[in-house]
């Protein structure tokens, strides 16, 4: 947890208002692959704002404004750039040809969807948008309207933990793994909802 306690330390010198803008910029560069878990600055976020430097509802939609911005301007990246997109130094040490490869083999098994559940996968997020990006299976209204769908689920959690554990910080460390459990628990609910939903109006169908 030792990114806890930095990005706290970090985060909390800003103030009140520059707090905020200091959360949004570091969950924007995590879209492009900073090596700083996301799930621990959205805690931060919650964290400061728990300890009085931020309002906890407004630092839920800063998270989720530096999450959609973050994951949107990855994706426009690689919709611009193609596969050329490559050939950027910085994004090579990411996508190799052969995960690149890999991910676009994904969209061709598991379609749209994969963009969702990308949102749960912090290693495969980025390239996985990037690779969304250049190829033309789904076009950005959709991938923003699943990105979205995707991050009302996970920040809010991330958020809030944030906020109600910044009294213990260690104790901290339990309910951010529990909050994981916790999140992929949502998920899977969500998900089970939608199977249902889809077989339920795929059986009523079928009997007119």
């Amino acid at each position: 947890m030792d990114f806890l306690v930095i990005l706290v330390s970090f985060f909390s010198t800003f103030g009140n208002d520059f707090g905020y803008i200091a959360v949004f910029l570091t969950l924007l560069l995590c879209g492009f692959g900073l090596p700083v878990p996301e799930d621990v600055s959205l805690v931060s976020g919650g964290v400061i704002a728990g300890l009085g430097y931020a309002n906890p509802h407004f630092m839920f939609g800063i998270g989720m404004a530096g999450v959609l911005v973050g994951d949107s301007a990855v994706f426009l990246l690689g919709r611009i750039y193609g596969e050329k997109v490559l050939r950027i130094p910085f994004i090579a040490k990411f996508l190799t040809p052969e995960r690149f490869a890999q991910v676009q083999e994904k969209f061709e098994k598991y379609g749209q969807w994969v963009v969702f559940v990308a949102r749960f996968m912090p290693g495969l997020r980025m390239p996985i948008y990037l690779t969304a990006g250049t190829s033309d299976r789904i076009a950005f209204s959709r991938f923003l309207t699943l990105d979205t769908i995707a991050a009302a689920i996970s920040v809010p959690v991330w958020v809030y933990l944030g906020f109600f554990g910044a009294s213990n910080l260690e104790k901290l460390e339990e309910w951010v793994h529990q909050g994981q459990l916790t999140v992929f628990a949502i998920l899977g609910l969500f998900l089970s909802t939608v199977l249902f939903i889809f077989y339920w109006k795929k059986k009523r169908s079928s009997r007119k």
